[in-house]
């Protein structure tokens, strides 16, 4: 199926949404996923053949992005520039594949910066694709997603360690689920920084650095230690380089232990100095950020008793190239995250049903008018179920409380931008139709979350009365910021409060900018 409405063109095919259909992009040839580290970013493309993924291309660049945080919380610097100019070489790759086939997100330093979504913004334009920013837990999930991925079907039940730059994540998972997942606040870069910035490797140095480790490893540790684990993993840069320098030091025969670790920092101390480390299969680049990450390494060897640990070569890019595909197959977990949503906050199914149904209806007649994409109905179809969340907390004002748990909660499979898209989706469901919850939403996403919010203004306001059966199809016509609804001859002089109703939100729409229309 192929349709041209104004500037909006795609190729398209029909999916289910709400038991309507919806407008929904193919399956494209080629994905790739981003990951922007604290220390590196790293670029993975794949070519997509009978649901299979063949990788083709990986890149990666030391940004060290971290260290572009000041005392302020604020990105400035060098690395800055660094950043911008690696996504600059990155989007060169990747420019051409069409919107939605590159999946790419920010982890803890982008997390921390208070001038992230400014960042954000620069970022995209070098790329060429939007950016996302993972929660700590979401990261976690990713990251032993590409582990699984990496070493295949496997009933041990596994725990896999990620040293970032300036993240740990901790996952305990059986096969490719995970059951248990901590981010804590240490990474090679951040770690190196506070107790190796002078380049100086003393013991008290390292003393301080272990302890600092311990200290934040502590509040899970007993926890993890009672899960218990048949084999432990090691991923990402950190995991690969001490592994790989204490084989080739004879160290260690298979992987890393506790005597290969005490080793290698008897040889970091003897060195005295990170300009004076010269250490088997560790680059000059990685050298700048080791002291730190072996340190953290310790810290979680002696915290959690580990004895032994592989290392495995898939990690969060990897995981996030599975989950793109997943997402594009409509094989994900963000619908039973929101399912578990509704489960646990009493939301009543066959009122979020029909509400759900009216805006699909409404969705799939304002698509193209409006420019709106698959996603954005997906997210329509989540905030319509979800839309009456905070009535478990209180009835009054339930539409602030419910965007808080959505804007807040670690929700898995959903990045910080689809939390917020879906809060300011329910913020703004009912009363005045206020501007603040948008402000915090990338600029390019704001005039599609405002219309899909009148979308979801008018389902809701339609089936006010919590009728027992759906209500008759409405129809409407988009425009700009003009909307005609019509609803079948004699429906609003049989049901009168919907008509007073539609006159108030005429009212709150235009004070937001908007123009209806019914009858």
């Amino acid at each position: 199926m192929r349709r041209q409405v104004g500037s909006c063109r795609d190729d398209v095919r029909i999916v289910g949404f709400g038991g309507n259909v919806m407008a929904a992009a193919p399956t494209p040839a080629m994905i790739a996923a981003v990951d922007l580290g604290s220390n590196s970013f790293h670029m993975i493309v794949a070519r997509v053949e009978s649901g299979d993924i063949h990788i083709v291309d990986r890149l990666r660049e030391t940004v060290r992005l971290a260290g572009a945080l000041d005392e302020d919380g604020m990105l400035r610097g060098p690395a800055v520039d660094r950043a911008l100019d690696c996504l600059g070489r990155f989007g060169q790759r990747v420019r051409e594949l069409p919107q939605g086939a590159v999946r790419a997100v920010g982890t803890n330093t982008l997390r921390k910066a208070r001038n992230s979504a400014e960042f954000l913004e620069r970022a995209r334009q070098a790329l060429g694709h939007p950016i996302d920013i993972i929660s700590g837990v979401e990261e976690a999930r990713l990251i032993y997603l590409g582990v699984a991925h990496s070493l295949g079907a496997d009933e041990r039940r596994r725990l896999v360690i990620d040293i970032g730059g300036g993240s740990t994540e901790l996952i305990i998972g059986r096969g490719f689920e995970p059951r248990h997942m901590e981010s804590l606040y240490m990474g090679c870069v951040s770690s190196t920084q506070r107790f190796f910035g002078d380049g100086k490797i003393t013991p008290e140095a390292w003393r301080r650095a272990v302890i600092a480790a311990r200290l934040e490893l502590r509040p899970v540790a007993r926890s993890y230690r009672i899960l218990g684990w048949d084999l432990s993993v090691g991923a990402s840069g950190t995991a690969l380089a001490i592994a790989r320098s204490v084989t080739e030091a004879g160290w260690s025969a298979d992987g890393i232990t506790l005597e290969g670790l005490y080793r290698l920092r008897k040889a970091m101390l003897k060195a005295g100095n990170i300009k004076r480390l010269d250490l088997p299969g560790i680059s000059r680049d990685r050298a700048q950020v080791f002291p730190g990450g072996v340190a953290v390494m310790q810290a979680l060897f002696e915290g959690l008793g580990i004895e032994h640990m592989i290392v495995s070569g898939g990690a969060l890019r990897e995981g996030l190239l599975y989950d793109h595909l997943g997402r594009i197959r409509h094989e994900e977990i963000r619908p039973r995250t929101v399912q578990a949503l509704e489960r646990r906050f009493g939301v009543e199914p066959a009122h979020a049903r029909r509400v759900s149904e009216t805006a699909a209806g409404l969705f799939l007649q304002a698509s193209a008018p409006w420019c709106l994409g698959e996603e954005d109905g997906t997210l329509l179809e989540w905030a319509a179920r979800l839309h009456e969340l905070g009535l478990s907390i209180a009835h009054s004002g339930h539409h602030k409380h419910g965007a808080y748990i959505l804007a807040w909660a670690d929700l898995p499979g959903f990045t910080r931008q689809e939390q917020q898209l879906l809060a300011a989706l329910v913020r703004t469901h009912r009363r005045k139709f206020v501007s603040e919850p948008f402000e915090v939403l990338p600029a390019y996403r704001r005039t599609a979350a405002r219309r899909l919010a009148v979308l979801l203004r008018l389902a809701v306001l339609l089936n006010r009365g919590r009728p027992t059966r759906p209500i008759p199809p409405p129809q409407i016509e988009c425009e700009d910021d003009t909307i005609r609804l019509r609803l079948p001859d004699g429906y609003l002089d049989e049901h009168p409060m919907t008509e007073a109703d539609l006159a108030g939100e005429r009212g709150y729409l235009k004070a937001a900018g908007f123009k209806l229309r019914y009858g």
